[in-house]
């Protein structure tokens, strides 16, 4: 066990979870936002015929919006712990790693795309879930050793 690791050296990987699900939070009440969210009217609960687009770009439903709400407060809560905080960033940039996957393999148009993915989607989930894994993986090495402790 390294000893020498205190907890200022564990803080930045809780804060990034806790930022990133700060973030989510926010997007996810965003898209409940009309003007934010454009074409509000035509938003459904699920699927690719939702014609919502979350700043224009983004294309969402309800479902993707509780999604965005729920990761927000998985961040949120992983700030209490290292451990919690390291699985969150790694699990959760995995989960949209595998988003891409699926936003890439099943069509836009198809019954499968139930979330719904649009390419922007696709390029975001790219970026978020590097990112995420990314943050996890480099911070943690800081405040390894230390997990249990904070």
């Amino acid at each position: 066990m390294n000893t020498s690791v205190s907890p200022r050296t564990r803080l930045p990987l809780r804060r990034a979870a806790l930022i990133t699900g700060v973030v989510f939070l926010l997007v996810g009440l965003l898209g409940f936002v009309p003007g934010v969210t454009t074409n509000y009217e035509a938003m459904e609960f699920a699927g690719h015929h939702s014609e919502a687009l979350l700043l224009g770009v983004f294309q969402v439903s309800i479902l993707h919006n509780i999604v965005h709400l729920l990761f927000g407060l998985a961040g949120i809560a992983a700030y209490r712990s290292w451990a919690a905080s390291r699985a969150f960033l790694i699990g959760g940039g995995v989960v949209y790693l595998l988003l891409l996957v699926y936003g890439l393999l099943v069509g836009h148009e198809s019954d499968a795309n139930f979330v719904p993915l649009n390419t922007a989607d696709n390029w975001l989930h790219l970026v978020l879930g590097l990112g995420m894994v990314t943050l996890g993986v480099v911070l943690s090495r800081a405040g390894e050793g230390t997990r249990g402790r904070a």
